[in-house]
């Protein structure tokens, strides 16, 4: 997919990830409809950042967790088609910031992190398929899916931020067969970023030297992954990855591998010319 000229709907655009995908596409001449919601001040300064740059953008500040919002937010559109939907909403309370669950805080984790994700894509895709074949999503989740609050990564990652991205799987997969054949719609599943589980969250300051070389040990690249890397990849989903739908790719600087190393293999006790008589 050629970027310039595209209509893209960039969610919790106002920071972080968001931000970064958002001015990025804006970079590459695609029209970018911002989607915010917390961080008053980021919103602002998204604006003027797009503001800079050519093209007709657009800031729109919703709360998306009802379906209510859902349909307003989609109501302050103004286009009647998209090319790109970046799904990247999302709230993760790690425990070692915010300690046992209130039903509160479960309920915000689900409801931004699933909930919303489902209905977005729900108004979404008729605008979609709108656009005349060749739109493409990518949802952005978390290897909380597959590690869950275990291992380094339990003081990160909570029960129902991990069950909702599990649950992200599930509808890739049911979104890729709906959007077939002009829509592609493929996960992209994040490990420990900079500025999601990692250097520059709260959270990670409030973890001890040993806690944080503990998760950064159990990824084999021995470090977190860049915002920049992160935008690679969703390029690459985007405008490469034509033949690519209903897959999920892990950017996780191979954490889910890295909990125990393969071991040398042992002598044995055969001889080389005994295997063969045995056999």
């Amino acid at each position: 997919m050629e970027i310039s000229g595209k209509r893209a709907l960039v969610l919790g655009a106002n920071r972080g990830i968001g931000r970064a995908v958002a001015l990025d596409l804006a970079r590459r001449g695609a029209r970018v409809i911002a989607g915010c919601y917390d961080w008053p001040d980021d919103t602002v300064s998204l604006e003027r950042e797009l503001a800079i740059l050519d093209g007709a953008h657009q800031v729109i500040v919703a709360d998306l967790r009802d379906v209510a919002g859902v349909r307003g937010f989609f109501g302050q559109l103004t286009t009647d088609y998209l090319d790109i939907l970046i799904n990247n909403l999302e709230r993760g309370g790690m425990p070692v910031v915010h300690g046992p669950y209130s039903e509160e805080q479960w309920d915000l984790e689900i409801d931004t992190t699933m909930k919303a994700k489902w209905w977005v894509m729900r108004e979404a895709l008729p605008l979609l398929k709108g656009g005349g074949g060749g739109a493409a999503v990518v949802v952005i989740s978390s290897i909380s899916a597959l590690v869950g609050r275990s291992g380094p990564a339990g003081l990160i990652f909570n029960d129902a931020y991990a069950a909702a991205n599990r649950a992200l799987a599930s509808f890739t997969e049911t979104w890729a067969r709906e959007g077939a054949p002009g829509v592609r719609v493929n996960e992209l599943m994040l490990g420990l970023i900079k500025t999601r589980h990692a250097e520059e969250t709260r959270g990670w300051g409030l973890l001890t030297e040993e806690q944080r070389r503990a998760l950064l040990g159990h990824t084999l690249l021995e470090r977190s992954g860049e915002i920049a890397e992160v935008v690679q990849a969703v390029n690459f989903l985007i405008s490469q990855a034509t033949y690519m739908t209903g897959s999920v790719i892990r950017l996780d600087g191979g954490y889910l591998l890295g909990g125990e190393r393969p071991t040398a293999m042992p002598p044995g006790i055969l001889q080389p010319n005994s295997r063969t008589q045995e056999s």
